[in-house]
């Protein structure tokens, strides 16, 4: 049996409808109770809904937050963040300005942006978070991650252009299918890195190490795991990364995820 399960959010824990299904959290819960840990892998802030769903899959476990730049125990409130480089946030507001895109900025526990607005609304809601518009200068402590969210056509506008220093995590969520939220990092920060550090603390080599994903930011992860597995609904490249594929996420493939990882 494995002894840690690391699974994204968006496509992979949460469906159409930005709900978790019942079977899944009976085997997830399934599953802990047998020894093994689950860590959520996520693009998300530790925040809102998936602080909650954190909490309910490993109360007193370390999970994975923000496409790996926060690595946050829930129950300790220990962090192995990694902090953006310097200078690297006020020349993203500056290139937010010029081109009239919605800029985020993290830290482990807020974030603000750069211009209220719908679509910051319909994030905010995603998240699970009351829609507060403040500007990035009044968030307090360190700054872990910026994220441009877009229309999905201008993912590959955003993604050509120079970013030094970062790095570019591009993912989508079933519950905005017209929106692509493009997380940017310290270079080298990545959900890949996190898992290791996950999994060291556990004390668990990476081949007792299953990561289920379906985007292009779980792509990282899946290659430093011995047991990598897509959803069925995952992206051509999460696909390639896999070992395993299973069904849709709104027909319940990460239950047969978990189901799997109890028989390795």
């Amino acid at each position: 049996m494995l002894g840690l399960i690391c699974v994204d959010v968006d496509g992979t824990l949460v469906g159409t409808g930005n709900t978790v299904r019942d079977d899944v959290w009976a085997a997830m819960a399934d599953a802990r109770a047998r020894g093994v840990r689950i860590a959520l892998c996520s693009g998300r802030p530790a925040v809102g809904n998936a602080l909650a769903y954190a909490r309910r899959l490993d109360g007193d476990g370390w999970h994975v937050f923000q496409n790996g730049a926060s690595i946050v125990n829930v129950g300790s409130h220990e962090s192995l963040s990694e902090a953006m480089p310097p200078g690297a946030v006020p020349a993203l507001l500056a290139h937010a300005e010029r081109t009239g895109r919605l800029l985020e900025v993290y830290t482990d526990t807020e974030y603000a942006f750069n211009q209220p607005g719908e679509l910051a609304e319909r994030h905010a809601a995603l998240l699970g978070l009351p829609y507060e518009p403040r500007t990035p200068a009044s968030l307090v402590g360190t700054v872990v991650r910026a994220q441009w969210v877009v229309p999905t056509g201008e993912q590959a506008e955003v993604m050509a252009e120079p970013h030094e220093g970062l790095a570019l995590h591009p993912a989508g969520s079933p519950a905005m299918p017209d929106t692509m939220f493009i997380s940017v990092t310290k270079a080298g920060v990545g959900k890949g890195a996190a898992v290791r550090k996950v999994a060291q603390r556990y004390g668990l080599d990476m081949d007792r190490v299953m990561m289920v994903g379906d985007g292009e930011n779980d792509v990282d992860a899946m290659s430093v795991v011995g047991h990598p597995v897509a959803m069925g609904n995952a992206v051509a490249a999460a696909r390639a990364a896999s070992r395993y594929t299973v069904a849709d996420v709104d027909a319940g493939g990460l239950r047969e995820a978990v189901e799997l990882a109890l028989t390795l």
